[in-house]
């Protein structure tokens, strides 16, 4: 059991990083008018150090901060931080190409206005749609028949239905923070799924299996290569931001520095920070996935461990044989970790280990 409150950054409650203040912004369902996207750019280059990253929950951060404050009244101003209490319990992925979005935001209004969520966990998570429900929310909410939605829970379905989803999950939310303690997931609470389900009731209706289902790239849904953009890209630009840190963006969109083309070997591959951003990693992470791409043509080793700036096993990846995502950390904390099936290099101070 948990005994201490989770520690994740907000917009508000910034994380003490070792290239300076780290701010992770909330956005629901992953979606960004224009507007916004600019008013997060243009502060990651004057507040920050140039650079939005997108994480595994569809959310943004921006790094070497310099003021906190600035960033915050940007944020607000641009509709990006409605509640300073409620902020860092704002985690809902939403299937990225469904229209969903009006049901994510009534549901996020619904979750602010109440006064007792605002201690929720920031590790709280609710998944939109079917297409994301295998990324392990607390709460999930797909489809199951004309006007009824499956409500799962820890990740799957008890055979809970309902009618009124954003009642649904205010009310689970509730319960779940009674229930608590000092857990930080639904997972971790003792029976906590048993009484909520009983608190719902069930259906005799089929089970609907979780699924994590990326979407591949395309000239519509580039990926972002290590999940950091330039604040310089895509100005003007409305945006919808995937779990796989990628983005489904209007058609005609600019696309350069993206990756379009399903087999690049940048796809699928994600990294923590690693040096000099974070004080615990052992290594500059970034620059050795870069040494292992740039290598991918000439490099092919039967080794499992590796020194850092030295490339792994480039057929992992390269040769395009094991489609499975690749992400690398630079400490056994795995920071940024995607769900489900990956092959992971951990750096371990000598080299990486290969964990599969």
């Amino acid at each position: 059991m948990r005994s201490h409150p989770d520690a994740c950054p907000g917009a508000v409650e910034l994380h003490a990083a070792a290239d300076g203040g780290l701010a992770r912004i909330r956005v629901p369902g992953g979606t960004l008018s224009a507007a916004q996207w600019d008013v997060v750019r243009v502060a990651a280059r004057e507040l920050g150090n140039g650079s939005v990253e997108l994480t595994s929950r569809a959310n943004l951060q921006i790094r070497g901060l310099r003021d906190g404050v600035e960033l915050g009244a940007r944020l607000a101003a641009a509709g990006l931080l409605p509640s300073a209490t409620h902020e860092r319990m704002r985690n809902i992925i939403a299937a990225p190409l469904a229209d969903n979005q009006g049901l994510v935001d009534e549901i996020d209004a619904a979750l602010c206005a109440d006064p007792e969520l605002a201690d929720l966990p920031g590790r709280f998570l609710l998944t939109v749609g079917a297409s994301v429900s295998g990324l392990g929310g607390d709460f999930g909410l797909v489809s199951a028949s004309e006007g009824t939605f499956a409500l799962l829970l820890a990740g799957r379905d008890t055979g809970v239905r309902v009618t009124d989803p954003a009642d649904a999950v205010l009310t689970a939310a509730r319960l779940f923070q009674r229930l608590r303690g000092p857990a930080w997931r639904l997972s971790e609470v003792d029976d906590g799924v048993r009484k909520i389900t009983a608190h719902f009731g069930t259906t005799d209706a089929p089970r609907i299996t979780p699924a994590v289902t990326p979407v591949a790239p395309s000239p519509l849904t580039p990926g972002v290569p290590l999940g950091r953009l330039d604040a310089h890209q895509l100005p003007g630009v409305a945006l919808r931001l995937t779990p796989w840190r990628g983005l489904v963006v209007p058609a005609g969109t600019d696309t350069s520095g993206l990756i379009t083309d399903p087999d690049s070997p940048w796809h699928g591959v994600s990294a923590c920070t690693g040096r000099p951003g974070c004080a615990k990693s052992l290594s500059d992470v970034r620059a050795d996935v870069h040494a292992w791409l740039d290598g991918a043509a000439r490099t092919d080793t039967a080794h499992h461990t590796h020194a850092p700036g030295r490339v792994p096993p480039i057929s992992i990846l390269g040769s395009r044989s094991d489609s499975r995502p690749v992400h690398w950390s630079g400490c056994a904390r795995r920071c940024g970790r995607p769900a489900g099936d990956v092959i992971e290099f951990v750096a371990t101070g000598d080299g990486y280990e290969e964990i599969r």
